[in-house]
């Protein structure tokens, strides 16, 4: 599979998070924060009003690296991430990673990652690690 990949490849998809997924996601990771769920708490913050889990907008990449590309059987080996912007719920995203580097000796992908709103503003910035799954034929 590595062999088949090349620097600057590129794939993306949008994604809108909901208030509910934004509950569920609360509720999994036992992150009740006032930021994400308090109305009139957020509007004494610079973000006025609930915002998404950071960390559910960066894990907006895993659909993309497990199921699409470079697919199933990767592993995801680290992930920095950087957020800019507040993402609010029921805002339309763009979620996109690049090739930024392939080391084809330790099975590795290094992708640049970023997360987009609907007027092209970057919210998120960061850089994944993958191990592609290796072929029969140990590509």
């Amino acid at each position: 599979m590595i062999r088949k990949m090349n620097i600057g490849d590129q794939r993306s998809y949008q994604r809108v998070i909901t208030f509910d997924e934004v509950k569920a996601f609360g509720a999994l990771t036992g992150d009740m924060n006032d930021a994400h769920f308090n109305v009139e708490y957020t509007k004494t913050t610079i973000f006025k009003k609930p915002i998404v889990h950071g960390m559910f907008v960066g894990s907006l990449f895993s659909k993309i690296f497990g199921m699409e590309y470079p697919g199933l059987g990767t592993i995801y080996i680290g992930q920095s991430l950087k957020f800019l912007k507040p993402v609010y719920p029921d805002m339309m995203l763009n979620v996109v990673v690049t090739i930024k580097d392939i080391i084809l000796e330790k099975n590795r992908v290094i992708f640049t990652t970023e997360i987009f709103n609907e007027q092209n503003e970057c919210m998120l910035t960061g850089e994944a690690v993958l191990m592609p799954r290796k072929e029969e034929n140990h590509e």
